[in-house]
């Protein structure tokens, strides 16, 4: 059985296929502003699956990839089998990318764990061994911060965050990479130290998304980068949920 794995997040829709046990090399990028039955149709038609799976953060992206999908799909929520149980108020409320990293750290790197995903906003989630998926905290993205200023100040330059040679910047530019980017780590070190001190036991803190590679080389408690951890979760719940056996 081959699946058609779906991330649909606020900035790009990335589709891959996999079998059960492994990602395949097919696969396709759309801008998430771009998606439209048209632009699926034309760009996934060399596309051959039997079950798909998606995971979405943009309501009308999801409802248009329930009426054009022409396989069995499913949609990952609060009600999917995860393999890891949730321990949450209002489970309805977590997002679907939260629940696929959680299924990822749980299959690949055992509990306890925290995710953190670099995307659009940057999500840290909190995997016990005990309970499963209990929460985290969210916070902008790093190019949210660079994007803010720029639309917001008169003179300062958009910018694409990358490793400063210097923390005293000797331009604009310089400055602001090294605000962003020193300043980012600071955030996340922070944030994943308050996270440590509620959890029981010392947890495995793996980064994905974007901007995890520039993010975790100034922070030595991120212990891996796995930039297919989403794509990953999103295997071991296709498997979990897959119809038509």
């Amino acid at each position: 059985m081959t699946f058609l794995l779906i991330d649909n997040s606020n900035t790009r829709t990335k589709f891959v296929l996999s079998e059960p046990d492994h990602l395949l090399d097919e696969r396709v990028i759309i801008p998430t502003r771009e998606i439209s039955g048209e632009r699926l149709t034309r760009d996934l038609a060399h596309l051959r699956y039997d079950f798909a799976v998606f995971a979405s953060v943009v309501p009308r992206v999801a409802e248009l990839l329930a009426e054009w999908l022409p396989c069995p799909y499913h949609r990952v929520s609060c009600l999917s089998e995860l393999g890891v149980k949730i321990d949450y108020p209002h489970p309805r409320q977590i997002g679907a990318d939260r629940l696929v990293n959680a299924a990822g750290a749980a299959a690949f790197y055992g509990l306890p764990a925290i995710v953190v995903d670099f995307g659009t906003a940057v999500t840290f989630d909190v995997i016990s061994k005990e309970s499963g998926y209990m929460g985290g905290a969210i916070a902008p993205g790093l190019a949210s911060m660079g994007d803010y200023l720029a639309r917001n100040t008169a003179l300062l330059p958009a910018i694409d965050p990358d490793e400063p040679e210097h923390a005293i910047g000797r331009s604009t530019v310089e400055a602001m990479h090294s605000g962003a980017v020193y300043g980012y780590r600071g955030l996340v070190k922070e944030i994943l130290e308050c996270l440590e001190k509620e959890m029981r036991g010392r947890p495995i803190v793996i980064a994905t998304g974007g901007d995890a590679e520039l993010i975790a080389r100034g922070v030595e408690r991120i212990d891996t980068v796995d930039p297919m951890l989403t794509m990953n979760g999103l295997r071991i719940i296709a498997a979990l949920n897959r119809m038509g056996d």
